[in-house]
């Protein structure tokens, strides 16, 4: 197999150079925020309310995506993955336009029922075109795609809050936009059987309300109520038992937006909860760096912006290189290594207090990123290579889900921790060292965790890298790229 028969230049290369744009919308929307918080919040306020930002865009795109795997199934890929370009478009200018902190969080969760769309969409277009030792190479390209925006992303965020605005932040996502929907208009086709849809409505209303009901009970808890007021154990209380009721409906459903048997499978439930443990670490990463760097060390929004840079420079280039790392060594055995340097990176970040180099903490950052690289994609593309083409979507986004999950759960956890400790009012470098050392130690934790899932992983799942046949694309179903 030569690089031309999965390179820019092959048959699939406008394709693959169109979902490299895609791509592009999320990973540099994931780095260039974190930037500008500070300004934001010394611009509109909202410093206690400024997780919001994080926590209900991953909400909105971990609810979505089931769905949006749902309708992949349905109805093709091509559909669902326009609409979201369109609707990541609109809410990026709303975004860009906001007076104050309420219609800017507001803005915020249609970005992520945006997002929710492409991201499982793009990562299942490669799964249809391209084989697992195909993806091996091809995710050399996918991860370039964050090697860039780790650089770019953080960049821009800086220049723009320390020499123009943060509101530019969202309005560079308007290119990017146009020409990711053009070249998809013009280069993607794809033939589908058209089904019957078959949505189910009410597992999806019963999950969104459950996971908002419990993030708000998380991030609020402490703060806006006590733990044990009424509100506090009414709010979680509910949100648990709405939680519970889509599972009880999940399991009559014809068509459940969430199959319960993803859940049965050894292979796709540690997958799952891998992602689980890399979204909480990232975004608790990506919230907290950068805040940490400007309060507690003294730096600038550019360099704060840096640091957090190098966890994701170091994921694109491990993860550019963990096909070859899972075709040597096997699924099982690249994820052990991987957790095994997210655990060291993040212990690493115990060290660090308010005298510590703002290089030290893009180091360890660089660890993690390192970590992660040999952890997220070869998970998934395992889980996406045990199914077949009318199951990939669900599959793909599933794994979505839960890293979005993940993601949501973090951010508020953490954010109620670091509230706990910062309280209102003016932000204490003290108190702010103090906060993030807890969610350091609570990172550790789930660092650990997930190499015990590492380490679950079922050794079949290698069986598809042995016979690269195996594991073909559906030619009769997947798309079909032109020229």
């Amino acid at each position: 197999m030569t690089e031309n028969n999965v390179g820019l230049r092959s048959e699939r290369g406008p394709v693959l150079l169109a979902m490299m744009l895609s791509t592009g919308l999320i990973a540099i929307d994931s780095t260039i925020i974190a930037t500008a918080v500070p300004s934001i919040v010394g611009d509109i306020g909202g410093f206690t309310e400024f997780p919001w930002l994080f926590s209900v865009y991953l909400l909105a795109q971990a609810v979505s995506v089931p769905i949006y795997g749902k309708l992949n199934d349905l109805f093709g890929r091509k559909p669902v993955i326009l609409w979201g370009i369109g609707l990541f478009l609109i809410s990026s200018i709303l975004c860009g336009v906001a007076w104050s902190i309420a219609p800017l969080i507001i803005f915020r969760v249609l970005q992520g029922l945006g997002a929710g769309a492409i991201m499982p969409t793009t990562i299942t277009i490669i799964g249809d075109l391209y084989s697992v030792r195909e993806r091996a190479k091809v995710q050399g390209y996918v991860a370039s795609v964050w090697g860039v925006a780790s650089v770019v992303g953080p960049t821009l965020g800086g220049v723009f809050s320390e020499w123009a605005s943060w509101r530019w932040i969202f309005f560079v996502n308007i290119p990017i936009c146009l020409l990711a929907g053009v070249m998809i208009l013009r280069r993607f086709h794809e033939r589908v059987e058209r089904q019957r849809p078959a949505v189910d409505y009410r597992g999806a209303a019963l999950l969104a309300a459950g996971l908002t009901l419990v993030i708000l009970g998380v991030l609020e808890g402490g703060q806006a109520w006590a733990w044990t007021s009424p509100t506090g154990i009414a709010v979680l209380g509910i949100g648990v038992i709405l939680l519970v009721a889509f599972g009880f409906v999940e399991r009559s459903a014809p068509d459940p937006v969430l199959p319960l048997w993803i859940f049965r499978r050894r292979l796709l439930l540690s997958s799952g909860f891998l992602a689980v443990g890399v979204g909480a670490i990232l975004l608790g990463l990506s919230s907290y760096i950068p805040v940490y760097a400007q309060e507690a060390l003294g730096t600038g929004p550019l360099v704060a912006g840096l640091a957090l840079g190098a966890l994701t420079i170091g994921w694109p280039i491990s993860a550019s290189q963990a096909g070859r790392v899972y075709l040597r060594v096997g699924f099982r055995g690249c994820a052990l290594i991987g957790s095994a340097l997210v655990v060291g990176g993040v212990a690493l970040l115990l060290r660090l207090d308010q005298r510590s180099s703002v290089y030290e903490v893009g180091a360890y950052c660089l660890v993690i990123g390192l970590g992660m690289g040999l952890t997220a994609a070869p998970t998934l593309i395992a889980a996406q290579s045990s199914v077949g083409w009318t199951e990939r979507g669900v599959v793909t986004a599933n794994n979505i889900f839960l890293r979005s999950l993940g993601s949501a759960l973090g951010v508020a956890v953490f954010g109620a921790m670091a509230n706990a400790v910062v309280g209102t009012g003016a932000v204490d470098p003290a108190r702010l060292t103090e906060a993030v050392h807890r969610i350091f130690l609570a990172m550790l934790l789930v660092s650990v965790v997930m190499v015990v899932l590492a380490g679950l992983i079922p050794r079949s799942a290698d069986q598809v890298t042995a016979e690269p046949d195996a594991a073909e694309p559906d030619k009769a179903a997947s798309p079909a790229p032109t020229g």
